[in-house]
């Protein structure tokens, strides 16, 4: 059976595959990781459609995935702090939905036995974007929050975070979400026309803070709603954001903070609420299902029991 899954050009669905590729060896500071579970995320089709990180390779064919979490089976050179059999997760260089990955140990962090692969796996890119964007917010216990999009893998961890830290979260998603909103103690707000008003109704007084997951129009109307655009962030178009005085999200992606999103599972204050899971030989249809928006919470591949 073939050992990865992978995207052969820029485009569509069509672009993917499956592929055997060869097992990575691990250069300096990195780690070789036999991958238990694989995160799924926006940014996977938008990469294989084109878009880039930067620093990002574009040599094909290319491997999907963002964050996994699996077992450490090699270790490269100049690496301190883990050792062969240590359970990790992180952000791999060399793409997570595969049977092996290489993961840099900076950008790793050590799994608690309380936490399962599955969940683990769901943390680094939807948590550590929250995390991450909440830190730069720094928003006082009692303000009120705005989160487009909140029905999502990275709404979902920002709304526990954020309720976490004291603060009143509203949130727009479908209508469909209504109730999942509901349950992470968020006020819902549904899109559609109309979404300017009702979200006037829902904070007559403005909000203090934006965290804009969307993009387009959703970003232009809740730039509406702040008096400081300084405090309007996105994780979804930056270069909107900068034009409406805002910025994009500053991304850590450290075992530091990653480690730190782990302790907050296990204490119960983050649940990444994967809702759903497929093994990597239904790969595609895990990403058809973030892909085409209807998703709550996160999707998560299983690569290894």
């Amino acid at each position: 059976m073939p050992n990865s899954y992978v995207y052969t050009a820029a485009g569509g669905p069509e672009v993917e595959a499956f592929a055997d590729l060869p097992r990575p060896t691990p250069g300096e500071g990195e780690l070789l990781v036999a991958v238990r579970a694989a995160g799924v995320n926006p940014a996977d089709w938008k990469l294989r459609g084109g878009f880039r990180i930067p620093g990002m390779s574009t040599t094909y064919p290319m491997v999907f995935g963002l964050e996994v979490a699996g077992t450490v089976v090699e270790v490269g050179p100049g690496v301190d702090g883990f050792a062969v059999g240590d359970d990790v997760f992180g952000n791999p260089s060399t793409g997570g939905y595969a049977e092996f990955t290489l993961l840099p140990a900076a950008a790793a962090a050590r799994r608690p036995a309380a936490l399962s692969f599955t969940d683990a796996a769901a943390l680094p890119v939807a948590g550590g974007t929250a995390y991450d964007g909440l830190a730069q917010l720094a928003l006082p216990p009692g303000a009120t929050l705005l989160v487009t999009g909140v029905g999502g893998g990275v709404g979902v961890a920002v709304a526990q975070l954020a309720r976490h830290g004291g603060l009143r979260v509203l949130g727009t998603a479908s209508e469909a979400k209504r109730e999942f909103v509901g349950s992470l103690g968020v006020v819902h707000v549904a899109y559609g026309p109309g979404t300017v008003e009702r979200l006037r109704a829902a904070a007559p007084d403005g909000v203090d803070a934006v965290y804009d997951l969307v993009g387009g129009a959703a970003l232009e109307e809740a730039a509406e709603l702040l008096a400081d655009r300084s405090k309007l962030i996105t994780a979804a178009d930056r270069v909107a954001a900068a034009k409406l005085g805002g910025a994009g999200v500053e991304r850590d992606r450290s075992g530091r903070v990653y480690t730190e999103l782990a302790r907050l599972a296990v204490d119960g204050v983050l649940d990444p609420r994967v809702s759903a899971t497929y093994p990597l030989s239904q790969a595609g249809a895990a990403l058809r299902a973030v892909e085409d928006g209807h998703a709550q919470g996160k999707i998560v591949i299983e690569v290894a029991p």
